[in-house]
């Protein structure tokens, strides 16, 4: 959205959320890391998939760049682990069933589905640095491309 205020270089609040493996997903666990966090609207859908699929495709360039990439949507932990177990992602997805991530990053908005109007996830990444700082922020995504572009980024800060 063009009249949405940017919010580059804040400092992102600490928060918590339900995340797939052994524990919930702490923001100031990965303070002194790179932090990659991609929102997509849905588990199991075709962008979604592929998305998911090229972050898993990149994720050792991403680790050694020292980066920790999460997804993010408002699917359930249980939908989650599924989605993660049945495409092999070796990073953790956050359940934001509540929408205070989503909130917090201001990515819910108005979509058009079949005519109708809904709301939903806006898929958007956001790099926040290993200060905290929130560093880039990609809005309304194309899939094709993305990921790319996010780890060139990334590489060019470590």
């Amino acid at each position: 959205m063009a009249d949405r205020p940017s919010i580059l270089n804040i400092i992102v609040p600490d928060f918590s959320a339900p995340m797939t493996g052994l524990k919930p997903f702490q923001l100031a666990d990965y303070r002194g890391q790179t932090v990659v966090l991609y929102f997509y609207p849905k588990d199991n859908t075709p962008g979604c998939t592929t998305e998911s699929l090229q972050f898993r495709d990149l994720h050792a360039k991403f680790s050694e760049a020292n980066c920790s990439v999460f997804g993010i949507s408002r699917d359930s932990l249980r939908s989650h682990e599924g989605f993660k177990g049945k495409l092999e992602l070796p990073f953790e997805l956050i359940a934001d069933t509540d929408e205070k991530v989503c909130t917090l990053f201001d990515v819910m908005v108005m979509k058009s589905m079949y005519g109708k109007s809904v709301r939903g996830v806006e898929r958007s990444t956001f790099v926040i640095d290993g200060a905290g700082k929130l560093v880039k922020e990609w809005r309304g995504v194309k899939v094709p491309g993305h990921v790319n572009d996010v780890l060139d980024f990334v590489e060019s800060i470590k």
